[in-house]
């Protein structure tokens, strides 16, 4: 079925738009309520028709795992009408409580106003938060034009922390216990899941499931927790602010700063691991991983450093490697192997300092290829960047404030508040609103900008104007969240090649398409990295490794591919994201699969074929 309205072109409910001039002397709590009660009564008996008459016809539907087990986003009257009918009987939506005293009128542009609320329900299987935002229309009525439902819990299957948290000491126990749990050490200690990668994914996926009261082992093929953070490059800090990045359970302290240093970072995850007392194994590697057909766990061959080989059976087997799976994505050209000087993948490059008075060049303009140029120029290295294609760029200073900071900050609500209202907005319903905020914070970066544009460094505003956000969607690069490097490129600090593209390397450096030259002792590929799915492929069977749907990107109702649902192979997972995605979608796939572990999981699914 195709929806009467383009969910590429979906566009910002304007006054203009939906045909009324702005509204004066609204009572927010009134407008909610008396929305509110239409459409609890339309629910409960089913009502399709007249839950439709109550939004406007190119409303957004989103909804995660509370009536569908998956991120869906419907979008117009056909889709959301088929969502309901298939979808609201099965999943037995009740108990809509609306808590108006979160009613509040909402004026992002002068010409966009809507009234935003939230409210509380039930399923079948359990309990569910929703976010609305209700828009005026002719005759001066409103109407939803974004509903959000979201699933918070399980039904008898509560979180173990606050009131039901550990009771009793643990006199002279403790430390048993604990190397029983993290050696996996007798029959009530082996694993119900297996998550293979221990960075902040994959951490944060184990604290939910732990809590969730799911045994699970994480394998970290690394010394130590946080390693990989450790290996990166002096220079890297998060470029994410601290209020953005608390993780589940034990956020961080009042005097964590702003933009934390990496190897703080690694420090944190790895006392996070011990302060939650998550089982892992760090210098361990899986070899091999296969599932039986018929009952769907997994057999999985871990092989540990200074300790014999084991193989546990898991009932689910999540990837947790990051983006790339670690797999370095380096551009292959004639000649490398007559180049006299080094060729390293950013992943491999670590300080500045050695490279002082040395001719390097960096391959590539989005965030490691500006992180490096600095840090090389910062230690008095001869540094030229080349840029193979245009890049977004936006400063910290404004950009991260105009894109994050109306959730995000100090005194800001929680973080898991900020984090529905952030998924409330469909991914394509943040479309036509980042192009007007990119519009404001490259007015304020204007004198970087132009600085840019006088030394030829090639800029875009992203992917239809978008700036990084649909960038990040479709393939996380293509853009830099300035914290210096601009100036530095500005001013000459930083050499800039983007005149022609790179033909081969030269015994000295890089020759390029139109014939010049660039001497170099170091090249610096900050190129990015392979396809999420690599890693896996490596480890899975061949079979399986063939049902493996794509990761990461955008699917036709602007869902994240692959990443915390379903991945084409039964019990097996894709863990991944920043901190904020990390925290927030951890619980939406512990919540999978503790559903499917409880006999709660309804396997049908509202596919995308019926769109």
């Amino acid at each position: 079925m195709t929806s009467a309205v383009d969910i590429n072109n979906a566009a910002l409910p304007t006054l203009e738009r939906l045909g009324v001039s702005a509204p004066k002397d609204v009572d927010a709590a009134v407008v909610a309520q008396a929305w509110f009660g239409a459409f609890s009564n339309h629910v409960q008996i089913g009502d399709v028709d007249g839950i439709l008459s109550q939004l406007v016809d190119d409303a957004f539907w989103r909804d995660i795992l509370a009536l569908t087990w998956d991120f869906r986003t419907f979008y117009g009257n056909e889709p959301i009408s088929k969502f309901l009918k298939d979808r609201l009987a099965i999943s037995k939506l009740s108990a809509l409580q609306l808590d108006a005293s979160s009613a509040a009128v909402q004026n992002p542009y002068p010409d966009v106003v809507w009234i935003q609320a939230f409210f509380t329900f039930s399923t079948a299987v359990g309990t569910g938060s929703g976010i609305l935002r209700l828009v005026p229309a002719p005759g001066g009525e409103w109407k939803a034009h974004t509903i959000f439902t979201n699933l918070e819990g399980l039904r008898g299957c509560p979180e173990l922390a606050g009131p039901l948290r550990e009771q009793e000491p643990k006199h002279g126990t403790w430390p048993e216990q604990r190397r029983r749990e993290r050696e996996c050490e007798g029959p009530d200690q082996q694993p119900v899941v297996l998550i293979v990668g221990g960075g902040q994914s994959g951490l944060e996926l184990a604290a939910r499931l732990k809590y969730l009261g799911l045994k699970t082992l994480v394998i970290e093929r690394e010394v130590r927790i946080g390693h990989l953070w450790r290996k990166r490059y002096e220079a890297l800090c998060l470029h994410d602010t601290v209020w953005y990045d608390h993780m589940p359970y034990l956020p961080f302290p009042p005097t964590w700063p702003v933009f934390a240093p990496a190897p703080k970072v690694a420090d944190w995850l790895e006392s996070y691991a011990q302060s939650l007392e998550l089982d892992v194994w760090t210098s361990s590697t899986v070899t091999h991983a296969s599932q039986d057909p018929e009952t769907k766990k997994w057999t999985v061959e871990i092989e540990r450093e200074n300790s014999e080989p084991r193989t546990f059976v898991v009932n689910h087997l999540v990837f947790a490697v990051g983006l790339g799976g670690g797999v370095h994505n380096v551009p292959q050209f004639p000649g490398a192997g007559d180049f006299k000087g080094t060729i390293l993948h950013a992943g491999h490059y670590t300080k500045g300092k050695d490279y002082e008075g040395k001719k390097v060049v960096v391959v590539g303009a989005a965030t490691s290829g500006h992180d490096v140029a600095k840090d090389l120029h910062d230690h008095g290295a001869d540094v030229t960047m080349f840029q193979r294609s245009s890049t977004y760029i936006m400063s910290v200073k404004h950009g991260v404030t105009a894109v994050f900071g109306g959730l995000y900050f100090e005194g800001g609500p929680p973080a898991d508040v900020a984090d529905r209202i952030n998924a409330s907005f469909p991914n394509y319903l943040q479309k036509p609103l980042h192009q007007r905020i990119v519009v404001d914070i490259a007015e304020k970066d204007r004198e970087t900008l132009d600085g840019l544009r006088r030394v030829g460094f090639r800029l875009n505003t992203g992917i239809d104007g978008t700036g990084f956000i649909l960038l990040a969607w479709t393939k996380a690069s293509g853009y830099y969240f300035d914290v210096g490097a601009s100036q530095l490129i500005v001013d000459g600090k930083i050499k800039l090649k983007n005149d022609s593209q790179i033909s081969r390397f030269t015994k000295n450096g890089l020759e390029f398409t139109n014939g010049s030259t660039l001497d170099a002792d170091t090249v610096v590929f900050a190129t990015g990295y392979g396809d999420p799915r690599t890693p896996l492929l490596s480890i899975l069977e061949p079979k399986a490794g063939a049902r493996l749907k794509p990761i990461w990107g955008l699917d036709p109702e602007g869902e994240i591919r692959g990443a915390w649902r379903d991945i084409g192979i039964p019990r097996a997972w894709y863990m991944m994201g920043n901190f904020a995605l990390c925290r927030f979608h951890s619980k939406h796939l512990a919540l999978q699969i503790k559903a499917i572990e409880e006999g709660l999981f309804d396997e049908k699914r509202y596919s995308l074929e019926t769109l």
